[in-house]
Parts: C-alpha cells; sequence; structure tokens
C-alpha cells in the first residue's frame, strides 16, 4: 500500500468514525450532546475565517535581510499565500468568505445528521404515546 493511499484510508476511517459519532451522539435523549460537533466545527470555521481575513490585511511587513559570513546578501520581503491573494486582487473579506464556507462543510453534515436523528425521535415518541393511549 502506498503511503498517500495509507493516508486517504487513514482519513476516510477518521471521517466515517465523526459520522457514527455525531450519529451517536443525536440519538441520545439529551439534545445538546448532538450539538457538539457542530459548534466545535462552526468554531474552527470561524477561527479560520478570522485567521484568513486578519493575514490578508497583512501585505508586507520589513524585508528580511540575508547575511553570509556577516557580509549583507541581499533582501527579501516575507510572502504569504493571502497576501499574494490581496495582491492579485481578491479582497481578504471574499477570502475569508470562501474559507468560511469551505470549513463549514463539516457544520453543515452535522446538522443534518443532528436534525435527521431529532425529527426520527420525535416520530418515535409521538408512535409510543399513540401506543400508550391505545392500550388505555
Amino acid at each position: 500500500m502506498t503511503a498517500v493511499a495509507g493516508i486517504l484510508f487513514v482519513l476516510l476511517v477518521l471521517a466515517a468514525g465523526t459520522v457514527v459519532l455525531q450519529v451517536f451522539l443525536s440519538n441520545k435523549e439529551n439534545k445538546w450532546l448532538g450539538l457538539i460537533l457542530p459548534i466545535i466545527t462552526l468554531c474552527l470555521s470561524l477561527m479560520s475565517a478570522f485567521s484568513i481575513a486578519g493575514l490578508a490585511e497583512f501585505t508586507q511587513s520589513s524585508p528580511i535581510a540575508i547575511e553570509e559570513n556577516g557580509v549583507f546578501r541581499q533582501e527579501v520581503a516575507p510572502q504569504t499565500f493571502s497576501a499574494t491573494l490581496v495582491r492579485w486582487g481578491v479582497p481578504a473579506l471574499s477570502l475569508a468568505g470562501c474559507f468560511f464556507l469551505l470549513y463549514n462543510i463539516p457544520t453543515v453534515v452535522f446538522g443534518a445528521i443532528y436534525f435527521a436523528c431529532r425529527v426520527g425521535q420525535r416520530k418515535r415518541r409521538a408512535l409510543e404515546k399513540m401506543r400508550a393511549l391505545d392500550l388505555e
């Protein structure tokens, strides 16, 4: 098995494990347990969006002097991915918005699992109430 296939396998197992964990937590009686993973992924997406927006505002800082044996060779301005995108004309807010939407894909998936499980629980409870009333 190649290294890439091994990494993909591990990522697939982790993704499946988080989905199973979300289903397990969503089926618990306590409704807040099912919201743990969506809240965590929402917080991570907010942190990434704010950090990208903050980095995108930084285009270039003071140059770095490169010296060799005590002799000045050249000055190099530090570059970042987001600073390069800002120089290309991508505004910081649209860049942060794209990262926010991209990082919220797991939030949407976990939220959909949560609401699907909660609807199933409501139907089950209503059916149990009907059965209890029929027995009386």
